[in-house]
């Protein structure tokens, strides 16, 4: 019998499947497939604090291996999601959840995670750091260190719940803006978003997407994924969500060997929407193959080999 439970910062978790956030929306699509209590958790679709349409159409391109989107952070808003989203979370799903929260300035960022906190089901909060700072010139918070820490040390300082920084990994050096974050309180560090990227199409001789660009998910960008969870989990002591072209049982064992506690699945949720669930039964096949009784035991278990 394999034991799948994990612990991501004190919070416990029956297995570490989780359906990653922008593929996912708020769950009511996926609770009429199953039930969606078999998840370790969910994290839920970025949310911002005012309502956004997101970018113009189209803003989907497939791609080999993957896909594009520039979807644009299309969302209802904090206070649409708390009211509307939440209660009906709470129907069809009774663990943790995680909120995936975006921000296009330091206050916007604290402002949404003070209005979570007082959301119980809501057990950690994501903060997606890739977001543009209006304040300048559209840079991302997460492309340098200091901005890392500016919007840890703001979110940090308005929730009791735990923090986990989404890390952008159009980078140069991820490993040192995950010690910045830690330095300034994070609880853990979830990686990695996805890779920016775009097509032309031929016929037009135009990008395919109405934005340009758009970032890149699906297989392509694992081995990408795995490279830097193991850098990070070189560079801090703190528990990683694992995250990028994850589509099977094999590759959350293999993530969580490069240093993950927890895995989300994203891309590969919009292939198959029973993707996750496959997952989480083929699991503890896989864990017998590899001689452990207890999942967590393969965290990081390719650096001390």
């Amino acid at each position: 019998m394999v034991n799948l439970t994990v612990s991501l910062a004190g919070v416990e978790l029956k297995n570490p499947v989780i359906p990653a956030s922008g593929t996912f929306g708020y769950g009511r699509e996926y609770a009429e497939l199953y039930d969606l209590n078999v998840l370790g958790s969910f994290s839920w679709k970025g949310t911002t604090g005012s309502a956004r349409l997101g970018n113009p159409q189209p803003r989907i391109a497939e791609t080999e291996g993957g896909m594009l989107n520039a979807v644009g952070l299309q969302n209802p808003g904090i206070d649409a999601v708390i009211a509307n989203e939440v209660p009906n979370i709470a129907k069809i799903f009774q663990g943790p959840v995680i909120a995936n929260v975006g921000g296009f300035s330091l206050e916007e960022y604290a402002d949404n995670c003070r209005k979570l906190n007082g959301v119980d089901q809501v057990k950690i909060l994501e903060v997606n750091i890739s977001c543009p700072n209006v304040h300048a010139g559209g840079q991302n918070f997460g492309s340098d260190p200091q901005g890392a820490a500016a919007v840890t040390k703001a979110v940090r300082a308005v929730t009791d719940k735990p923090v986990f920084m989404k890390l952008s990994p159009n980078v140069t050096d991820i490993a040192a803006i995950a010690r910045a974050c830690e330095a300034e309180g994070a609880d853990g560090i979830c990686l990695i978003n996805t890779l920016l990227g775009m097509r032309i199409d031929l016929k037009t001789k135009r990008p395919l997407l109405a934005n340009r660009t758009g970032g890149l998910s699906g297989p392509a960008v694992f081995p990408v994924a795995v490279r830097m969870v193991w850098d990070v989990y070189e560079a801090v002591k703190l528990p990683i969500i694992g995250c990028g072209g994850v589509s099977s049982a094999e590759d959350v064992c293999e993530m969580m060997l490069a240093g993950a506690t927890a895995v989300e699945v994203g891309a590969a949720n919009l292939r198959d929407p029973y993707a996750c669930k496959t997952i989480i039964e083929k699991l503890p096949a896989v864990c017998a193959q590899l001689g452990v009784t207890n999942i967590s035991e393969l965290t990081g278990g390719a650096h001390h080999g």
